[in-house]
């Protein structure tokens, strides 16, 4: 026989693969071996690879994981030395031979690094392999949130197809010390998801032994106590007991159990990186981790159980060499990537929808909408106007689900999501733990998996753990060339309020501007509000919808509501008076300052809202400035480097000689926000202040 038989209570379509094929699993092992070997010897020494991480050692248990995975809604991260899992899970072996050579085509047609894999898997046959992160430890929340989406798909829109589909994520030992993997592992055994944790343990990261990494050099030990967390122990070397305690792994998380946490030693016969040397280790620990090797212990296995003949093994063996080396030289005719593609898929493009992640690749279908807007009903504060628009879309869209500290029976700090909680029950309006990391990690697999996800961040400042998690969300449309995308909308009070401070009260809005792929809206009142906050609900790209705490119950900031159809369109700004002596660009909650400024001094000043500063109406803003050939920007951000140099910048570029006077920046100082209520009224552009530049600068 050349099977050997992995029984399980689930019917096939549940996600149990067939009995293991060993000779598939030895084919899938002499190949990861046979493409780390070409890839040492002559690939990197010729420069046609330049990132290589051998899998060697941890190879084994990796195939044996993927080959269980066989559920249409499973999903799975790895990391950079995961290759052999990525092979066993059927991608293309082109693809994965040519995608370290930055070839065309492959993971990301040139864009990432080669061993950065992903695999959108669009048949399901199996599970999709989410894009790698450059960065150890930000796989895990995201398996999280695809995990609590597994169970939103199951029980709230009651999907039977979704029963027994589970995430995995992998990381080395080391990884484990991360915030990423203690968030998830909060996440995920707090409420029970269907999530394995998969740790190769092989005893360092890079060169840091785990003695200093956790007391005892044990994190799993340490873990024994954790509550709701089932732990499988072993070697992941061992062809008679891994696949017994991988498969017992996942059959508990598909059981619906909850989180397991399987950890398997595995030898790392190899450097971190072909240029590690390993000098930190010692020459006896080098030679007891060759006696672990699970390739030869394979062999043995095969032979032994009849599985396989010698020279059957000996054939597998060359034909295995031999398929690398064709693939290699494939690769190697490819062409480069076409530099002409180069920007696209930094955001959506229309008719060319990304395979996975958010509601376009389901071809969502949304209720009717209007760019015009219908007001109803006595004027609204610019906190009842968010809510009422998150009501609407949560009840007109089942996939919107919003969540972050403190939203769910509190309502929010602030209260823009006060009784939402109650109207749409725990699975829709919930709170998190206290981590950033978590919030914004959860919402990428969240949207991966279909849903839209509307995190909050409770104050402006609090994002900088996420910092990473925003980052490669960011992204990952573009390093993945639209194979993914997680459009999801993060809302994020910042800004001063009746006083300032430098932990609730940054505005720092220009950071957002910068990260590639995000889009920023600030809306200075209520009715811009409702309609920027609808259309980012039902755009296909992340944003960042930056609420500011001056406005949200500021009487001039509100408006009757604009109606549940009211959209505005991203990158369309508002003209609040005309003029054609001076053009004034300000956003937030500069504009009443502005316009207030501009109407009493009634000398032909012409106060643009921008709204979105990403995209932003860089065709307004030069019609204006043509008109007016003077102009004078006041944001509350930091003058150096605020999104007013940009403006300023690109002005200067295109308009310098339609100019009178120079562009001038009215801001605050580089400093924090100050807590002292006559510091802030110094820092920020008064009224009197704008007023004054103003008419300074149409006099000259």
């Amino acid at each position: 026989m050349n099977k050997v038989t992995l029984a399980s209570k689930q019917e096939s379509n549940n996600g149990v693969s067939a009995p293991l094929d060993w000779t598939k699993i030895c084919q899938l092992m002499l190949a990861s071996r046979a493409l780390d070997t070409i890839e040492e010897q002559e690939l990197v020494p010729a420069k046609l690879v330049f990132n290589q991480f051998s899998a060697r050692g941890h190879d084994f248990a990796q195939i044996i994981l993927g080959s269980l995975l066989t559920h249409p809604h499973d999903a799975a991260t790895g990391y950079y030395r995961s290759r052999p899992f990525v092979m066993s899970l059927g991608i293309d072996l082109d693809e994965v031979v040519a995608s370290p050579m930055a070839k065309e085509g492959g993971y990301s047609d040139g864009r990432d690094i080669g061993v950065v894999c992903n695999f959108p898997n669009p048949e399901r046959t199996g599970a999709m392999l989410f894009p790698m992160c450059g960065g150890v430890g930000a796989q895990y929340s995201p398996i999280a949130g695809w995990a609590q989406s597994i169970v939103y798909h199951r029980d709230q829109l009651e999907d039977d197809r979704y029963t027994g589909a589970i995430g995995v994520s992998m990381g080395g030992d080391s990884s484990m010390s991360t915030s990423g993997f203690w968030a998830a592992l909060n996440i995920s055994t707090t409420h029970h998801l269907p999530h394995l944790f998969y740790i190769e343990d092989n005893g360092y990261g890079i060169s840091v032994p785990q003695t200093e990494q956790t007391p005892g050099g044990d994190q799993v030990a340490n873990l024994k106590a954790y509550k709701n967390l089932y732990i499988v122990d072993g070697d992941g070397t061992d062809p008679e007991q891994t696949p017994i305690l991988i498969k017992e792994a996942v059959d508990y998380v598909r059981s619906g159990k909850g989180a397991c946490l399987l950890r398997l030693k595995v030898p790392r016969l190899c450097g971190h990186t072909f240029q590690d040397t390993q000098t930190y280790k010692s020459p006896e620990f080098i030679a007891d981790e060759v006696t672990r090797d699970p390739l030869p212990k394979l062999k043995d296995y095969v032979l032994k159980h009849n599985i396989m003949t010698a020279a059957a093994w000996e054939a597998l063996e060359i034909e295995s060499i031999s398929q690398i080396q064709a693939s290699v030289e494939r690769a190697k005719a490819r062409q480069q990537p076409d530099p002409s593609q180069l920007t696209r898929f930094v955001y959506a493009e229309q008719g060319s929808s990304q395979v996975r992640g958010g509601l376009a690749a389901d071809n969502h279908r949304f209720p009717a909408s209007n760019t015009t807007p219908s007001p109803t009903g006595s004027r609204i504060n610019m906190l009842t106007a968010i809510r009422k628009t998150l009501d609407y879309e949560l009840e007109t869209n089942q996939k919107v689900i919003v969540f972050g500290e403190d939203v769910g029976p509190k309502g929010g700090v602030h209260g823009a999501t006060l009784g939402l909680h109650e109207k749409f029950g725990q699975q829709r309006v919930f709170d998190t733990s206290l981590s950033e990391e978590g919030i914004i990690g959860r919402s990428v697999g969240m949207a991966l998996s279909g849903l839209m996800p509307v995190p909050e961040i409770q104050f402006r400042k609090y994002a900088e753990p996420a910092a990473e998690q925003l980052s490669d969300t960011g992204i990952m449309r573009w390093r993945t060339n639209n194979q993914f995308a997680a459009p999801m909308v993060v809302r994020i009070p910042g800004g001063f309020a009746r006083r300032g401070d430098p932990w609730h009260s940054m505005s720092d809005e220009v950071e957002w501007v910068h990260k590639v792929g995000w889009q920023l809206a600030m809306p200075s009142n209520a009715e811009d509000a409702v309609g920027l906050l609808r259309f980012a609900l039902r755009d296909n790209n992340p944003t960042i919808f930056f609420e500011h705490r001056f406005l949200l119950d500021h009487s001039w900031a509100r408006r009757p509501y604009p109606g549940d159809e009211y959209i505005i369109p991203f990158g369309q700004a508002k003209r609040l008076t005309s003029g054609n002596k001076l053009t004034v660009i300000c956003w937030g909650a500069m504009v009443e300052r502005c316009e207030s400024a501009a109407k009493q001094l009634d000398m032909g000043i012409e106060v643009i809202d921008l709204r979105t500063l990403q995209p932003w109406d860089k065709e307004a803003v030069m019609t204006s400035v043509e008109k007016t050939a003077r102009c004078l920007i006041v944001h509350e951000d930091n003058k150096t480097a605020g999104f007013g140099a940009e403006i300023a910048a690109t002005l200067a570029e295109e308009l310098f000689f339609s100019l009178d006077a120079p562009i001038q920046r009215l801001t605050m100082p580089d400093i924090p926000s100050p807590h002292n209520i006559h510091l802030l009224e110094s820092a920020l552009p008064s009224e009197h202040r704008i007023a004054q530049a103003m008419q300074n600068l149409i006099a000259v």
